[in-house]
């Protein structure tokens, strides 16, 4: 029985995992590196250990640490969160040689997820459909190159150990290939430390699409909905719904026995996420299985009022899954949008340092995981989400309203923040009407409607502060005339004024 578990991670995600353990009275260990030291998820631990540097290599990334962290505070257990080493087999197998439990899937599988090949042979297997490309890592340049000219360009470069969109290059030409076959190679070493690449034919105009798997030690599996998570900017996920406007029962009993099966083919035990890529006629591709809680998987809480951190410590601990597939309704629709430390006039750029005031947005429907405080800083060691705002209504139109209305109410001071860009995104009549792909940004032109918008929004305070400016001038005038002229004191006042 899981009793004590060590948080091997930062952020809102520690305050996340931390919130479920205490309302199930289990104890937790946080730990911080020089730059975390007053963050949230240290003072709302139960225990708290330093364990280096800022630098992720000298703390975050320091397996030995944080697993000699672990045995001396008495932890049984470790969850990893997201990012960092949450989908390092290594780590998982040295949690296991410790007899620490690591929440989430066992090494072997987490290895055979990651190997985006091996990945692929699995899924071949078991019949679940794959994107078109090599049929194996390719050795070099010249071989994709061969690869490329047959299953027709647009081809996208991949590092088999890539994520979160690194070691990912789209190529468009013979020319371009050379170099992003080395700019991808590059890329996949500075982030895994290990590089081997395929070719897979670029997809245009798709909808990225997931499914929530959860599958327990007794062979019990099921899918918990599906994600939209077709808004990013090179690759990297910005706004997420529950369910898709695209994805109606019939598909979603399909797709999700499709997921169920990926997780079947590569032994995979815990909670996971099998990501799809869906075209215009509806076909399907799957490109991966995520071995970790997502970033927005409280969108997938929200519509189907599970705890999925729960769930994730009760599959850990032995039990079975408590629901059957039958019992799992979606109810209503919920938005995420992840409230990154950006420019988004700066081409995205990180926007860091201390934040001096920030409101938080409440009320029905509205839900914020996060680690700002007043007072806190945004750090340019880490990654530069810092909030993620999750709206439900009964509806898709009832979330999207509501969103919109939080994001206006969601106030940080101190750093550059995307909430802008979101609010421009969910006014668009494309987004109101569902029509969403991966290259939204750039097909709709959002980026020039955020600026009208910024300028018209300038305008129009402008325009307000005159016309106030105007009203205040003329009533103390009005004021001072009305008053006796041996009145020179009290006159005097208003002039200054």
């Amino acid at each position: 029985m899981i009793k004590k578990i060590l948080i091997a991670n930062r952020g809102e995600i520690a305050l996340r995992v931390v919130r479920t353990c205490q309302a199930l009275g289990i104890k937790t260990v946080a730990v911080y590196s020089d730059e975390d030291y007053n963050s949230l998820h240290v003072k709302k631990a139960t225990e708290a250990y330093h364990i280096g540097e800022a630098a992720p290599a000298k703390s975050y990334l320091n397996q030995e640490k944080i697993v000699e962290i672990a045995l001396s505070s008495g932890a049984d257990s470790l969850h990893p969160g997201y990012g960092f080493l949450s989908e390092n087999a290594d780590f998982a197998n040295l949690c296991a040689k410790n007899k620490i439990t690591f929440i989430g899937p066992s090494g072997k599988s987490m290895q055979l997820c990651g190997d985006k090949m091996k990945c692929k042979d699995a899924m071949v297997k078991a019949k679940v459909p794959t994107v078109p490309g090599s049929p194996d890592l390719v050795k070099d340049a010249d071989e994709a190159l061969g690869i490329a000219n047959k299953i027709g360009y647009p081809v996208l470069l991949k590092s088999v150990f890539g994520g979160g969109g690194r070691g990912i290059r789209l190529v468009k030409n013979d020319k371009e290939l050379k170099e992003a076959f080395d700019i991808a190679t590059g890329e996949s070493m500075a982030a895994f430390g290990k590089s081997a690449l395929l070719v897979e034919k670029f997809l245009p105009k798709i909808r990225h699409i997931e499914f929530q798997l959860a599958r327990d030690k007794h062979g019990n599996a099921v899918h918990i909905f599906e994600r939209e998570c077709s808004i990013q900017r090179r690759h990297q996920k910005l706004i997420e719904m529950s369910p898709s406007p695209v994805v109606d029962q019939k598909t979603r009993d399909k797709i999700g026995q499709l997921s169920v099966n990926a997780a079947i083919a590569v032994d995979y035990t815990n909670l996971g996420t099998a990501e799809f890529l869906r075209l215009d006629d509806g076909t399907f591709y799957f490109i991966e299985i995520n071995a970790r809680l997502q970033v927005e998987h409280p969108v997938t809480e929200l519509v189907s009022g599970l705890d999925l951190v729960k769930l994730q410590i009760d599959i850990a601990n032995g039990e079975e899954i408590p629901f059957k597939q039958k019992d799992l309704i979606v109810n209503g629709c919920a938005i995420e949008c992840r409230i990154n430390a950006e420019d988004t006039f700066l081409d995205f750029a990180p926007s860091t340092g201390p934040v001096s005031d920030v409101t938080i947005p409440s009320g029905p429907g509205i839900r914020v995981d996060t680690y700002l405080y007043p007072g806190c800083t945004v750090s340019s060691f880490y990654d530069s989400l810092m909030a993620k705002l999750i709206t439900w209504g009964q509806n898709f139109e009832e979330s999207r309203t509501r969103m919109l209305n939080a994001l206006s109410d969601f106030y940080v001071q101190g750093v550059e923040t995307s909430i802008p860009l979101y609010k421009t995104i969910l006014q668009t009549k494309e987004f109101r009407e569902g029509n969403l792909s991966t290259d939204f940004l750039e097909r709709f032109k959002v980026l020039d409607k955020l600026k009208n918008d910024i300028k018209k929004d300038t305008i129009e305070k402008q325009n307000a502060a005159l016309a106030a400016a105007v009203l205040y001038s003329t009533y103390y005038k009005s004021r001072i005339k009305s008053i006796p002229e041996n009145s020179l004191h009290w006159k005097s006042k208003l002039d200054r004024a």
